[in-house]
């Protein structure tokens, strides 16, 4: 697999968020890397730059993305039975899980990650379990999986780091995986095996470190056994953690702990550490998780798809942990939509307005807080080790159309509010990464031959 330059690009925003803040007047310098030079404020625009055509925001990293669920996406809004849960919609989901190939994985995760992109993430942490072939044996090649994931990115642009997954049993009573979930088979040295073979592919903006399905479908000794691997690796580590208030139970009684109080008392947490969901989670456990440095993903469009509830947001955020934003299951894809529903939930849940906001934070703006928690936890999450508008970042924006539904004719300073809470249109001009444009006049490249592909992959994986 080969990755091509990247040319300078030298572009001029007449707005930019930069540092919490609007600027204006913004002289943007990538190099030929694919990361930025320099950035500076207060500056004409040269003859030879491109003038970008809108206000101009940093790109966000979806944390948390199971790309073959795209394909599943609308297809479980019907109840059959008497009881609707997250576990009913897993038995569901295995379905698609149990079929899908190489081909159609790599169509569906290039449409997806073209809407990624057109929702604001210019980067995907992939938490990847689906590895083997329909009979549960591996491939000829054990990264086919992987490889059809990495040619998505590849083909639209999008910046992608694969996150393959220990997962061996069914539950913590259940040593073994049930038959539907032959295909995630994994063990420490399995997983380290996937990390090192995508690594070794040294694709430019293809990164890889590892994820515990979740503690329910790994056993500690196995989880021991791959941080002895992975020793002082630098990269990312994501979890499943705490999502269902069952599987909270189930900890209890197989451990004495819940979840995040398992783990924050059994394994050497740090800021590599992703908790996703964290939905349930006391005080103290949010404090243990702040003093760890571990930063933690939340699902909002996802967990209110699932019935999972609401987490402590207040809390997390008081307590300093770094948050990120995840599109999980792929019902939503936009961040500006999670950011609405993040706070949406407070407000339904504390009958009160603006229940992230600040008031002597960014002028008391709900949006622009989380959206600067959000970015600031991106690096890490991503296992980067700079993000943004900033020297040293990949070379990523973002162009709004100024004119769009919900951003026509406000005041420059409330951009950033009304995307997240008045705009229910595509709000997206243009999408770089690295210093490449990759969305243009609201479209990926090749949308229609990807579209055309990932409905030929849905015909055969849901036919009539």
């Amino acid at each position: 697999m080969t990755d091509a330059a990247t040319p300078q690009a030298l572009l001029w925003a007449p707005r930019a968020w930069i540092a919490g803040r609007w600027a204006e007047s913004v002289l943007l310098h990538a190099g030929a890397d694919g990361h930025w030079l320099d950035i500076r404020i207060g500056t004409p625009a040269p003859a030879q730059s491109t003038v970008l055509p809108g206000p101009v925001l940093p790109g966000l990293v979806d944390a948390h993305s199971h790309a073959f669920q795209r394909a599943f996406a609308g297809l479980a809004e019907r109840r059959t039975g008497e009881h609707d849960d997250f576990w009913s919609w897993r038995d569901r989901m295995y379905g698609v899980a149990l079929r899908i190939t190489p081909a159609q994985l790599r169509a569906v995760a290039a449409q997806l990650y073209g809407e990624l992109l057109c929702g604001g993430y210019t980067q995907v942490c992939e938490f990847h379990y689906l590895h083997h072939d329909e009979d549960g044996a591996p491939y000829c090649d054990p990264l086919a999986m992987s490889r059809a994931l990495a040619d998505a990115a590849a083909g639209t642009g999008i910046g992608l780091t694969l996150l393959p997954v220990l997962y061996q049993r069914a539950g913590f009573a259940q040593p073994h995986l049930r038959p539907d979930q032959r295909r995630f088979a994994t063990d420490a040295r399995g997983v380290l095996a996937l990390r090192d073979g995508v690594r070794a592919w040294q694709l430019r903006h293809v990164n890889a470190g590892v994820a515990i399905h979740s503690l329910r479908a790994a056993a500690p000794a196995s989880i021991h056994a791959l941080l002895q691997g992975l020793d002082a690796d630098a990269g990312p580590i994501h979890i499943h953690i705490a999502e269902q208030t069952a599987e909270v139970d189930d900890c209890l009684a197989a451990t004495g702990a819940r979840p995040i109080e398992w783990l924050a008392r059994e394994l050497p947490l740090d800021r590599r550490w992703q908790l996703v969901h964290a939905t349930h989670a006391l005080p103290a456990e949010i404090d243990a998780v702040a003093a760890s440095g571990a930063g933690v993903v939340l699902c909002p469009s996802t967990e209110a798809n699932l019935g999972d509830g609401l987490a402590d947001l207040p809390r997390w955020l008081a307590a300093g942990v770094p948050l990120m934003l995840g599109s999980d299951s792929n019902v939503t894809r936009s961040w500006a939509e999670e950011l609405r529903w993040l706070d949406y939930g407070q407000r339904l849940l504390h009958r009160q307005r603006n229940v992230a906001a600040l008031p002597a934070a960014h002028d008391g703006a709900t949006a622009a807080l989380l959206f600067e928690r959000v970015l600031a936890g991106s690096a890490a999450a991503a296992g980067l080790p700079v993000w943004g508008l900033a020297a040293g970042a990949r070379a990523d924006l973002l162009v709004l159309d100024a004119r769009a539904p919900g951003l026509l004719g406000v005041p420059p300073s409330n951009t950033l509010d009304a995307l997240v809470f008045a705009t229910d249109a595509p709000a997206l001009r243009e999408v770089w990464v690295a210093g490449r444009r990759v969305v243009a006049g609201g479209s990926p490249i090749d949308a229609a031959a990807v579209a055309a592909a990932f409905e030929s992959a849905m015909a055969g994986l849901w036919p009539d």
